[in-house]
């Protein structure tokens, strides 16, 4: 893993090597924690931070369902992020904020003090960019009985972790998980878009992540004047589906080649995941004067 210079942890900077907590930290071992998954990316302009306001806005919304009050604020944790950027002289950088509960041992957290750290580091996409092998997994999604299914928590991802070890040891590239009614979920950590006679089909929000780079494609894809569809989605209806991808910041837009058994557009990319991607590689990279809105720029 590639790394940089220096963290950001409880409003100090401190170097990476020693940013480090006590083993009885409570979220360590219940897992009662909240994090984002944010990019920076480069521009004519120095380096932009794609839709950070709406990643921090789900932080602390995120926190808020764990009755967690962070001790900074979001304008505060905003600042924070572009001035480690300044600090660690990177042009693009994946960013990882983390709020999470101190030393102590029990199940409840009432009392116990909230850490916040942010690191970043240089991480290329995720899963790769080309097509990806995926299957489709014995592990269901967090049922949203159970859980607050749109807040982004760090105990949540053990269900993704069983996902993405049960597709390794099947020689994929990723997992698809179904919710419990048997529906199309999402991956481990990324959304699922299909492509039918040219419109785009999604999982409702229901027993998913809703992320935000799934909300960007979405918003590029009606200005293309290309339909999007929010539904249900049962596993058949992939035999006749003519593309698919993920989505989400760590996998940027992927494109899933095949599902199981199933073969998606002989196995390459297509035209209508081709458009999307490349629209929302420019945008990102600030080339897209219509979306300039989405980019916090780091240099004042």
């Amino acid at each position: 893993m590639e790394t940089t210079k220096k963290i950001w942890f409880n409003g100090k900077i401190v170097d990476w090597e020693k940013a480090q907590v006590h083993i009885l930290t409570h979220t360590l071992h219940y897992g009662a924690g909240v994090f984002e998954g944010i990019r920076a990316y480069k521009t004519e302009k120095g380096p932009a931070v794609f839709r950070l306001d709406d990643h921090l806005k789900r932080f602390f919304y995120s926190a808020s369902c764990m009755k967690m009050k962070i001790p900074f604020t979001l304008a505060e944790t905003k600042k924070a992020i572009l001035d480690l950027i300044r600090i660690n002289k990177v042009d693009e950088c994946y960013i990882r904020p983390i709020a999470f509960f101190g030393q102590k041992m029990g199940l409840s957290p009432k009392g116990v003090e909230v850490n916040l750290a942010i690191a970043l580091w240089p991480w290329g996409n995720y899963l790769g960019g080309k097509p990806v092998k995926v299957i489709i997994s014995k592990n269901i999604r967090l049922h949203p009985e159970s859980v607050v299914a749109d807040a982004k928590i760090c105990g949540y991802y053990i269900n993704s972790i069983f996902a993405s070890l049960e597709a390794h040891d099947r020689k994929a590239d990723e997992a698809l998980l179904l919710d419990y009614r048997g529906n199309l979920a999402e991956g481990p950590g990324e959304n699922i878009f299909l492509v039918k006679d040219k419109k785009l089909l999604t999982p409702e929000k229901f027993s998913i992540l809703p992320g935000i780079t799934r909300d960007s494609v979405i918003k590029i894809a009606k200005d293309l004047k290309i339909s999007v569809r929010e539904k249900k989605i049962k596993p058949k209806e992939l035999k006749n589906i003519d593309e698919a991808f993920f989505t989400g910041t760590a996998a940027e837009i992927c494109p899933i080649g095949k599902i199981d058994k199933i073969l998606i557009n002989g196995g390459k990319i297509g035209p209508i995941t081709k458009t999307i991607r490349d629209l929302y590689l420019k945008t990102v990279h600030g080339q897209e004067k219509k979306y300039l809105k989405w980019l916090s720029f780091v240099r004042k």
